[in-house]
């Protein structure tokens, strides 16, 4: 094919921040068909409309300019000095207490093997680890088991255990990866998914962890990029479409590969219902860019945990406010928090996230009903239809 391919660049983000980039355009135009204004305004709108992905260097940059990369060293060590800002207020109780007021509770397996027809069930497994089942396909998000996370000796303990361990578990047709970062991706967990479902089950992870996964086993891997779409589930679902969408967060396993793979959130869209699941995330445009794109959703995953404190958290871990406006922009019908009440991670009161999420859904005028936490365990369905629940009733 004749034609010609148009290059252009546009810089943004402060010149002298590290995280300021350039992004670059290609755009092949055949032979019989000339560029016009039109054609330009096209693809400048485009370029608006979804933020792509940008790499320096070899490595992945969050393109937001109010982004700033966190500093482990200082974080460890101005929380050995005495200053307000960095309290430690999680004062997590007794497992005697815990049982009390964040209880775990086995999963409702006959629900789990028969999920119903209409809506989105989902259960929390604990922290950003949740089965998701809807038009026929039973998702797991972002699957942590293990009792311990993170690197030998400097990992985080569970004071909540995984409400059901990977042998309990129905049927699972996908797992979705948000990031590499050990509290969303385990070892161990995707060692026991392997053994359990093998080549039945598909692996969508971000650019740059696909070779991770193989070196683990695991033999079905699809990798993407923000805003590319794979069109089925291991060809069992041809109208379900799974797309990588952006999150602003970073990557890393050791002190040497930090973002040099991907991160994201993801849009899983079927023939009737719609999931989004948020990953792990600080606020910025891609939301409302998500929104406009994909939305509405069924249901949504969206962190509100791990945030304080904020003056450090913040570019990385969303508030409960915050999540409330991830809710709205992305024209969420239902919301279900998740990455809170299992592991130790920042210094917040421990069920603050919870308690603070409901205040801030009553203050944005919503209903209490459509952002919602529930139980390690508990199964809920969201978006029922009308005609489904008048069958329950009649039945009843």
């Amino acid at each position: 094919m004749h034609g010609a391919l148009y290059f252009d660049a546009e810089h943004y983000g402060k010149l002298e921040n590290l995280n300021s980039c350039f992004r670059f355009r290609f755009r092949f135009v055949p032979a019989q068909h000339r560029v016009t204004e039109d054609d330009m305004t096209e693809t400048t709108a485009l370029s608006e409309e979804v933020q792509p992905e940008v790499k320096y260097c070899g490595r992945y940059k969050c393109p937001w300019t109010d982004w700033e990369y966190p500093n482990g060293v200082n974080f460890a060590l101005r929380s050995l000095i005495p200053d307000e800002k960095w309290t430690d207020k999680s004062n997590i109780p007794s497992a005697e207490d815990l049982d009390c007021k964040l209880p775990v509770q086995d999963p409702d397996f006959d629900k789990l093997k028969n999920p119903p027809t209409s809506g989105v069930q989902a259960t929390w497994i604990g922290h950003a680890t949740v089965l998701v089942q809807l038009d026929g396909i039973t998702v797991l998000t972002d699957p942590v088991f293990s009792d311990c996370t993170g690197p030998v000796l400097i990992g985080y303990r569970r004071y909540r255990r995984p409400a059901c361990l990977v042998d309990k578990l129905p049927p699972i047709n996908a797992v979705i990866i948000s990031h590499n970062h050990y509290d969303h991706l385990d070892v161990h967990s995707v060692q026991k998914l392997n053994e359990k479902f093998g080549e039945k089950l598909v692996w969508y992870v971000p650019k740059g962890i696909k070779t991770w996964m193989e070196s683990m086993g695991c033999g079905n891997v699809v990798e993407l990029s923000w805003w590319e779409e794979h069109p089925d589930c291991n060809d069992q679902k041809e109208d379900v479409t799974f797309a990588l969408t952006p999150a602003q967060h970073w990557s890393g396993r050791t002190l040497l590969d930090t973002n040099r793979s991907l991160w994201g959130s993801w849009v899983i869209k079927g023939p009737r219902h719609s999931f989004f699941f948020a990953g792990d995330t600080g606020y910025c445009d891609a939301f409302r860019q998500i929104g406009k794109k994909y939305g509405p959703f069924d249901l949504s995953a969206i962190p509100i945990g791990a945030y304080y404190p904020r003056h450090f958290m913040g570019p990385q871990h969303i508030d409960p406010k915050q999540a409330v406006d991830i809710h709205q922009d992305i024209k969420s019908k239902n919301s279900l928090g998740i990455h809170w009440g299992t592991f130790k991670l920042t210094k917040e009161y421990y069920l603050e996230p919870k308690e603070e999420l409901e205040r801030d859904v009553k203050k944005a005028g919503l209903s209490e009903n459509s952002f919602v936490t529930i139980k390690h365990g508990e199964t809920k369905t969201f978006g029922e239809t009308e005609t489904s629940l008048s069958n329950i009733n009649v039945s009843s």
